[in-house]
């Protein structure tokens, strides 16, 4: 596997993985990789040539009052996973390098108003802008011919999306963007970097957040209760263990809008909940 920590070396790697008309696929992370993150690098292999992962700690993405300082950083042990997975060439750019003169001194960002609002985005004021921001420089570095991320964080998948169509984005094309099944543990639990911060007592604890999901899922589906209802349900197993509430939603899975009653169409159940120090998100396909 090779390695680029500068945008120049990078363009030239990528360019010669490109020879003879050769496909690229983007995984874009912040490190810390676990089996999530290797699922969408198989995935990436399997639909295109070439694989271009990268590992950036976004500052931009982070409020003053999150885990920015303490978000774990061990590249040397990234960079050798990626490389069992096949990966081609690693992006690593410094923050100098993303955010020249300093991300607080970038004068330029990018915001998807819609689909940003609400949810994480009410949570976490900014959040979206530093998703998008850095998602859309990393695709005019790379210019993958696909991208690959995540259902875990489904209302960034939304967001890139919505910014990839709204900004007639080439490489990728929004149709492009993959949004790959959430990764999870043998309990349910979404495989997450910020499930490391669980002490034990709260790891065993979070169990009841995929599984209340599924429950509630399929008491919507088959219409044995009302959509307020079942919100209500996992509220109350949530909060009985532990948890403290941030937001539990059903939405459309195309434009997030909240849905009181499904409407023939795709939906999510979308949750957001602290245990803990730790605050965990997750979401569950309805209908």
């Amino acid at each position: 596997m090779q390695t680029a920590t500068t945008l120049d070396v990078l363009r030239k790697k990528v360019a010669n993985l490109r020879e003879s008309g050769a496909t690229v696929g983007l995984v874009s992370t912040m490190g810390a990789l676990h089996e999530g993150h290797l699922t969408l690098v198989r995935r990436a292999r399997e639909a295109c040539d070439h694989v271009v992962a990268s590992i950036f700690v976004n500052p931009t993405q982070f409020g003053p009052n999150e885990d920015l300082d303490a978000y774990p950083r061990q590249l040397e042990e990234d960079a050798a996973m990626l490389e069992g997975e096949g990966c081609a060439l690693l992006w690593a750019p410094t923050l100098e390098e993303m955010y020249p003169g300093g991300a607080k001194s970038f004068v330029t960002s990018v915001s998807v108003s819609g689909v940003s609002e609400g949810f994480c985005g009410a949570s976490r004021p900014g959040h979206f802008d530093g998703v998008a921001t850095v998602v859309c420089k990393l695709f005019n570095q790379v210019l993958p011919d696909m991208a690959f991320f995540g259902e875990k964080d489904f209302q960034q998948l939304a967001v890139i999306r919505a910014m990839a169509r709204d900004l007639d984005l080439s490489q990728p094309q929004a149709h492009s963007i993959i949004g790959v099944p959430t990764v999870r543990e043998t309990d349910g639990l979404a495989m997450s970097s910020r499930n490391r911060y669980l002490s034990r007592a709260d790891r065993e604890a979070a169990a009841i957040l995929p599984s209340t999901l599924a429950h509630a899922a399929k008491l919507i589906e088959a219409g044995e209760q009302e959509i307020w209802l079942a919100k209500s349900v996992i509220a109350d197993d949530l909060q009985l263990s532990g948890f403290e509430v941030d937001y539990i939603e059903v939405v459309d899975s195309q434009t997030l809008k909240p849905l009181e009653k499904l409407e023939g169409r795709p939906a999510r159940i979308l949750v957001a909940a602290r245990i803990g120090k730790t605050r965990l998100i997750d979401n569950m396909a309805v209908g």
